[in-house]
């Protein structure tokens, strides 16, 4: 593994890399092929970027259209450090935060470019219409998001992915328009054809007639998001899968920290086992919302009924620095712990409380002492107060009420932790290429930038960041050494084999006629990797679940029953390729996870935490990146790149 990071300064990486990086011409780009998987925010983005420069692009996503990809559900935010607040913010700072947030399992240099690149996606953004929150005078707004002492997160109300998904994805149809770029719907990728040690293209199956293709590229772009359905709840959509980063790793791309998964505080509670998806309530809520349980255990009085001094803010009392607007794996855990404990409420007693009364009382005055009203009323108060909550919030506020038959604006939103964004992904380097050359991986499909935890609103600007002002530089210092590869027929022999394997694979399923749907595996997956390798992980539990998931997937291959034929549009088979895939992830998850003997981020062991409970990081055995080689069935190698931190030392994490 060469990570290829730039010498010099942390500063003068990145701008020293674009002076020196090899380019390649128009004239010459108009005759290079790019693959691009996946047209989320990470997609759509480098898809307009890279047509826009003159490349010819294929892209690929198995939604009807790219407006359908999961990227459209990010609801608080985008961080950039404008400093538009004039509370101290700085890329210096953006980039400290993150780091920090990681807890220190982030490589400096990408992290550093991300913080340098963020000010320029808001600009890009804005220039494309999307309508983010303004203030009275006409200036962009920010709020707050956990992690972070500063208002550095942009927002569109509670649709912030929405809008920029729609921005990039009008970029995106601009080029198809003029040619550039020729889309591919309900086309999904099934393996990467290899030739000559470098990715020349994939083999695609077109979901509605359930035909196999072949298509060639120079290069190939996964941006296909993360694996967090390997839990089976969580806030992913449905649909969202491992398969393509899956047969990259297969085709000798190493997977970078798979077991560094995300657990989101603020989601709607499990209901009962008839759900098959969770929903995230925004984190942006904590920036005014209020959370805490009851004083006394297992306390059956209603929210409104419990008074302010029986009541205990736990993240304000644990944490007064950052108060509700800690980062998320501390928010989760400390919830988690007082569940735990006997103090949930609710029925399943799995749930705390998130409270806006206090966000609408003071919204309220603010509001009244505008409108000149001296002496308000409670009441006078209250309605002012919501609606300014309404304004900022309000579509959030809605989906709780719709999912809930709870009106939020009358007693306190329940919420508890879920799984939601997956820090792990495909081994990059600092171009963002794979190991294996000419295969690269942007976005959450990649390890790269967030280490061993995401902070709230670092998703979209890692996404827009990778397509729109990484990739186009980096990508041209590997196609440079291209121009001279003519297009490969689709008819060479490692075409023909990558087809031939792929057909193979989806007959052996469709003919093992067994009696037990996939839906019914998946949730037993879930189960155990919730269970074993969720919150809170232990060397037995760890231990137990490798071997419960080898015996789950030779009962899948043995016993899974599909409906339907091949050659048709069948959901059902679909599903069955990625279960099948999610069972081996969900091995290597729990292997990296029992191999990280530490405690950082969200990936807790039990057997390492410090007194008060908190994370314990061993830096001086696994301050490394986990990059895992698949050998052989259940047989992974482990490759470690060291982590050296030259600007923001590692130190035990507080948020007291």
């Amino acid at each position: 593994m060469n990570s290829k990071i730039p010498e010099g300064l942390l500063d003068d990486k990145w701008s020293g890399y674009k002076g020196h990086v090899k380019l390649v011409n128009p004239a010459n780009k108009r005759k290079i092929e790019i693959i691009i998987v996946g047209t989320g925010l990470a997609g759509a983005s480098a898809a307009a970027a890279l047509g826009e420069l003159g490349y010819k692009v294929k892209a690929f996503c198995f939604q009807d259209s790219p407006r359908r990809a999961h990227s459209i559900a990010a609801q608080g935010g985008i961080n950039a450090a404008k400093n538009y607040q004039n509370d101290g913010d700085s890329v210096f700072r953006l980039f400290y935060d993150t780091i920090k947030g990681g807890d220190y399992r982030a490589r400096e240099a990408n992290v550093h470019r991300l913080a340098e690149v963020s000010v320029n996606i808001i600009d890009q953004c804005v220039a494309q219409g999307v309508p983010f929150a303004r203030e009275y005078g006409g200036l962009l707004s920010n709020r707050s998001f956990g992690g972070t002492q500063v208002q550095r997160t942009f927002y569109a109300a509670g649709q912030t992915g929405q809008q920029l998904l729609i921005g990039a994805y009008q970029a995106l149809e601009r080029q198809v328009a003029l040619g550039n770029v020729k889309m591919y719907s309900r086309h999904e990728m099934l393996d990467v054809v290899v030739i000559d040690g470098k990715a020349r293209g994939i083999i695609a199956r077109d979901l509605i007639s359930g035909e196999l293709e072949r298509h060639f590229g120079h290069a190939v772009l996964l941006c296909t998001g993360g694996y967090g359905n390997v839990f089976y709840l969580s806030t992913n959509a449905m649909g969202s899968n491992v398969t393509a980063a899956w047969k990259a790793h297969k085709k000798g791309a190493y997977f970078g920290n798979p077991c560094f998964t995300q657990i989101h505080p603020t989601c709607i509670p499990v209901s009962g086992d008839h759900q098959s998806k969770l929903t995230l309530m925004s984190e942006s809520l904590r920036n005014d919302g209020r959370i805490w349980v009851p004083k006394k255990q297992n306390d059956t009085r209603k929210p409104n009924e419990i008074p302010e001094d029986e009541r205990d803010y736990y993240l304000e009392r644990r944490y007064p620095a950052f108060g509700n607007l800690v980062p998320r794996d501390v928010a989760s855990r400390a919830a988690k712990e007082r569940c735990d404990a006997g103090y949930g409420v609710g029925s399943s007693k799995q749930a705390v409380y998130l409270d806006y009364a206090s966000a609408i009382e003071r919204y309220g005055k603010i509001e009244c002492s505008k409108h000149g009203i001296e002496n308000p009323t409670a009441e006078e108060i209250r309605h002012h107060g919501m609606e300014v909550v309404k304004e900022k919030y309000g579509n959030l506020f809605d989906m709780y009420a719709k999912i809930t038959g709870e009106n939020p604006y009358e007693v306190p939103m329940r919420i508890y932790p879920a799984v939601h964004y997956t820090m792990g992904g495909l081994w990059v380097d600092y171009e963002l290429m794979t190991t294996v050359p000419g295969l690269y991986a942007l976005g959450e499909a990649n390890f790269s930038d967030h280490g061993a935890n995401r902070l709230g609103a670092s998703a979209l600007m890692q996404g827009l960041a990778d397509g729109y002002f990484v990739i186009p530089y980096t990508i041209g210092n590997y196609l440079a050494d291209e121009i001279r590869t003519a297009e490969i027929p689709t008819t060479h022999p490692a075409f023909e084999e990558a087809e031939k394997a792929v057909a193979d694979r989806i007959s052996k399923l469709k003919n093992i006629n067994g009696s037990q749907t996939v839906e019914s595996f998946h949730k037993r997956l879930g189960k155990i990797m919730w269970d074993k390798c969720g919150m809170a992980r232990n060397e037995a539990g760890l231990k137990t679940a490798i071997e419960e998931i080898q015996q789950l997937k030779k009962e899948f291959w043995s016993d899974v029953k599909i409906p339907g034929e091949i050659k048709e549009m069948n959901p059902e088979l679909d599903k069955a390729n990625r279960v099948a895939d999610f069972i081996e992830l969900g091995e290597l998850m729990c292997i990296d996870a029992l191999n990280r003997k530490e405690s950082c981020g969200g990936h807790f062991r039990e057997e390492m935490q410090t007194e008060d409970g908190e994370a314990k990081r061993d830096d001086d055995n696994f301050c490394f990146v986990s990059a895992w080689e698949l050998k052989g069935d259940s047989n992974w190698e482990l490759h470690k790149e060291p982590l050296i931190f030259d600007v923001a030392h590692p130190s035990q994490r507080s948020y007291k």
